[in-house]
């Protein structure tokens, strides 16, 4: 790719195999849920969430069993309530507050 094409207006090519972005976008959903339900902050609009919501797909398996059967027994687009049922809400946590919060602490 040319450094022309590069900076031009046209959608940078995407990254990632399928299986790369269900992950990363189960993440990142799971991450605002999280955020929300238990935090009371929005770190994405409603809209955004909405949008990425609807876009999670439980038929692709990711690559790990506990998460992808999580995923196709709890999750609903529709709502957030299925974020209380998350096996690894320690890890959400973490991520939540190393990226997310003023009083991080720097690594």
């Amino acid at each position: 790719m040319s450094i022309d094409k590069f900076f031009s207006e046209e959608e940078p090519p995407q990254w990632g195999l399928p299986v790369e972005i269900e992950r990363r976008n189960r993440i990142r959903l799971s991450v605002a849920a999280f955020a929300y339900e238990f935090e009371s902050d929005s770190i994405m609009s409603d809209g955004d969430f909405d949008a990425l919501a609807k876009s999670i797909n439980v038929e692709i398996n990711t690559g790990n069993e506990r998460m992808d059967a999580f995923f196709r027994e709890h999750f609903s687009p529709h709502t957030g309530q299925w974020i209380h049922d998350h096996p690894e809400l320690d890890r959400l946590r973490i991520i939540y507050e190393r990226h997310y919060t003023k009083n991080q602490e720097k690594f």
